[in-house]
């Protein structure tokens, strides 16, 4: 690893460092959720995501008993999609809890452009739970080919005893379409084909375009190359972010409102 990505990499791990909130993008497959435990590992702060924001509101009595909770039950009971409106609500009361104060990882939110800029207003106008001032979203993307994500995707299997994942291409096992642990014989997901995977990359950059050019125009949006070791992915998210927070402390110093 170059010296300048060292430098990075260990000021970003440092214990005085925040890290602000992070939207960590990826397209099926890219190994984002990989990425979001190890950057979890290192600072120490939450991933949110409105699926565990719902799922939690179905499981806790607290926060099911809130106003939006209670809303957003009742949606969930009739089979009807949220709306944004209340999935932002949702957002906001999560961003109340104290292991938000230094940051958090943002998974699947916010996912598209009207999301993008209330979370930006309300970040703006809003303290955390220290009392201070939040810092801006910073978004990352980690891209992998399109042909790679469709091998990742469709040569998935999975051994239904041990839970073990193997990939034909790249991680295959010792008897084809056993599992090396168990002898069990392994399976493939129903959404693990080349026509799904399509239809969600097709949703996926619909949807995602937008918020990738909102970043970008405020000078707080860059992309990695998700197809090298984990490791060094993680070691350029970190020294990615460092750059990115920089830029934008020299931003808001001398006036400039790209980094606003």
């Amino acid at each position: 690893m170059p010296h300048a990505a060292e430098a990075d990499y260990s000021a970003a791990s440092s214990p005085s460092f925040t890290p602000g909130p992070v939207l960590l993008l990826g397209a099926p497959g890219v190994g984002k959720g990989t990425q979001a435990k190890a950057l979890m590992a290192v600072w120490q702060v939450p991933q949110i995501s409105t699926g565990d924001i719902l799922r939690a509101i179905k499981s806790d009595p607290v926060k099911a008993g809130t106003p939006v909770g209670k809303l957003a039950k009742e949606l969930m009971a009739q089979g009807l999609l949220v709306p944004d409106e209340l999935v932002n609500d949702l957002v906001a009361l999560r961003l109340q809890e104290p292991d938000t104060a230094r940051g958090f990882i943002l998974d699947g939110f916010p996912r598209t452009l009207g999301q993008a800029k209330w979370l930006d207003s309300h970040l703006a106008s809003t303290p955390g739970i220290d009392g201070q001032k939040r810092l801006p979203v910073v978004a990352l993307s980690v891209n992998v080919g399109y042909n790679q994500l469709l091998r990742r995707i469709t040569g998935r299997r999975n051994c239904p005893v041990c839970k073990s994942i193997y990939n034909v291409y790249t991680h295959p096992p010792v008897i084809e379409g056993i599992c090396d642990r168990e002898g069990a014989i392994l399976e493939q997901r129903t959404d693990d084909t080349e026509a799904i995977f399509t239809e969600r990359m097709r949703t996926y950059q619909a949807q995602t375009a937008p918020v990738i050019d909102h970043y970008r125009a405020l000078g707080r949006f860059e992309e990695l190359n998700g197809e090298l070791a984990v490791e060094d992915v993680t070691a350029r998210i970190l020294g990615a972010l460092v750059r990115l927070r920089s830029e934008n402390l020299a931003n808001i110093v001398t006036g400039n409102g790209r980094g606003q």
